[in-house]
């Protein structure tokens, strides 16, 4: 029964080369864990957020899918022809039940399933994952549209081929975990490759820590080809030390910020791309903001864009005293090709 907290991973900067060890693509969605219990179901997050409510086209599709008592781990994700679409995907997080229906049918989501945890009366977790995987393969019924067994290798030639060949499509990397290992919940015994790159972004604002001493987050923005800077996301993960540093810092820029701002009026223009807006995932999360003079430059590292923003945000490098503001554009951004999602997902063909 529910809550059962999703065993969970530490990064590593390169495809780890060891014995017993098997990959599988790291894919960019809602991580959620199914539990069924003949026609009852439910789709549980990885925060203890049930999902089932915002995904009940998913809901069903898996009682079509998935024998009459199980649990299930795996990733909800919504498949577009250009690849997978986290941005479309978070709007489905709505408090009106209309307005979801309404995405559920527009946009309909997909679940791709990558281990078992219990069959029947059958506690899994403590099997090895081969054996996992193999109960899996037997019983997930994979010709249900839009749902998916998640590809896995043991070569790590071909995990090294996924981890460049699907970037353009979206994917977050590569996962890693021995083959005998137990599923150990809330643990970090799996391991995981992402991409990373550095960007110099302009400092427009602040939050502060939840502790009320020292800055919690850098509010990141960059130009687009018209001159107006758009918000694309946040550096934090300060120590309690460089909180309280940054206070010092960035106290000069926050004189007269407000005049001239270009995201003065984000309250009366309704675009996602602007601070301010409320979580999905916390609607009580204080998202207030403090702003600064546009004068500050970030050498930000982050793992890739989605859409027009940086996905997971990014963490602070250095303050970049050598770059001019107006010289963060977007167009310093990689590009990453588009790869051929539809080889994985018969939905994007």
């Amino acid at each position: 029964m529910p809550p059962v907290k999703p065993m969970l991973a530490k990064a590593v900067h390169e495809v780890p080369r060891a014995p017993g060890l098997v990959y599988e693509p790291k894919w960019d969605g809602f991580r959620c864990v199914v539990f069924r219990d003949g026609d009852d179901i439910e789709l549980g997050s990885r925060n203890d957020r049930p999902l089932t409510r915002y995904f009940p086209e998913v809901a069903e599709l898996l009682k079509a899918a998935l024998p009459p008592r199980c649990v299930v781990d795996g990733e909800i994700v919504l498949v577009t022809g250009e690849g997978l679409d986290f941005e479309t995907l978070q709007l489905r997080l709505h408090p009106a039940a209309s307005r979801v229906k309404k995405l559920a049918e527009e946009t309909p989501a997909s679940f791709v399933a990558f281990d078992l945890l219990a069959l029947g009366d059958r506690d899994l977790t403590d099997e090895p994952f081969a054996e996992r995987r193999k109960l899996l393969e037997g019983l997930l019924d994979a010709s249900v549209e839009r749902v998916h067994l998640t590809p896995i290798t043991a070569d790590p030639d071909v995990a090294q081929d996924w981890f460049t060949r699907f970037e353009g499509a979206g994917f977050d990397g590569v996962m890693a975990k021995q083959s005998e290992l137990p599923y150990e919940q809330d643990k970090r015994t799996m391991l995981k490759v992402k991409h990373v790159r550095t960007a110099d972004c302009v400092v427009a604002g602040f939050r502060w820590h939840k502790d009320g001493a020292g800055v919690g987050s850098l509010l990141l923005g960059l130009f687009d080809d018209e001159g107006v800077l758009h918000h694309v996301g946040v550096a934090s993960s300060f120590t309690a030390a460089r909180r309280k540093e940054l206070v010092t810092e960035l106290a000069p820029l926050r004189e007269n910020a407000l005049e001239g701002h270009p995201w003065r009026s984000w309250a009366e223009v309704q675009d996602t791309r602007l601070p301010g807006a409320q979580s999905r995932w916390a609607p009580t999360k204080d998202l207030t903001w403090e702003p600064l003079r546009t004068e500050l430059v970030a050498e930000i590292r982050y793992e890739h864009l989605q859409g027009s923003r940086l996905r997971h945000g990014g963490r602070l490098v250095r303050f970049r005293t050598d770059r001019t503001p107006e010289s963060c554009t977007y167009a310093q951004l990689e590009e990453v090709a588009p790869a051929e999602l539809a080889t994985l997902f018969s939905e994007a063909r």
